[in-house]
């Protein structure tokens, strides 16, 4: 979509194998911000540099696991700035042909409150519909105040379901909480 006043030219669409560098890049400038100091050692750990997570973000665009694993991009004029994977939910207590699931929802730190998180949910919720799903659900961290506020603004809920996720670096566990929507009335938040 492009902003007849002259502004910046933005849009969301399914992911391309070429934008496997500009998601990956969004990607490790999250994880840093969320991360600090650690993400040196848990890539390194999990034997990842920027060159072969774009690789592997490469190949992952290329052969879904399933045709319904969906990956959006959010775009500014043709720089990745956010993105967004989704699919049939996995959860055991899921129904995988009515229930899909926001696998990975991630703006770039630095282009938050620039309206691309609201076009990226929008694009979420409509991804799924046309996907048949009548439900969705996102498990995000229990600290990650700034996504659940913006989800919950978006329409989205807690519905009780909560999850401890064990630290393969050996950090931790990591606190997760499930937030859910009715697809027929989900609708996106004024920016994020």
């Amino acid at each position: 979509m492009s902003d007849p006043e002259g502004g910046p030219d933005v849009s969301v669409r399914v992911a391309w194998p070429a934008d496997a560098s500009g998601i990956a890049a969004v990607q490790l400038r999250a994880w840093e911000q969320r991360y600090g100091d650690l993400l040196p050692r848990l890539l390194a750990e999990r034997g990842l540099d920027a060159s072969s997570h774009a690789a592997a973000w490469q190949e992952s665009l290329k052969h879904p696991p399933l045709a319904e694993n969906r990956a959006l991009v959010a775009l500014a004029h043709d720089h990745v700035v956010g993105f967004a994977l989704t699919g049939p939910a996995t959860d055991p207590d899921a129904d995988p042909a009515s229930e899909g699931e926001v696998v990975e929802f991630t703006i770039d730190p630095e282009w938050t409150g620039k309206g691309h998180g609201s076009r990226l949910v929008q694009a979420v919720v409509e991804t799924l519909q046309a996907d048949g799903f009548s439900r969705a659900v996102c498990w995000l961290d229990s600290t990650d105040d700034q996504l659940r506020e913006f989800l919950v603004g978006a329409g989205w809920g807690a519905d009780g379901a909560s999850r401890s996720l064990a630290d393969e670096g050996g950090a931790g566990e990591v606190k997760q909480v499930r937030l859910h929507t009715d697809l027929g009335d989900a609708s996106p938040a004024d920016a994020v």
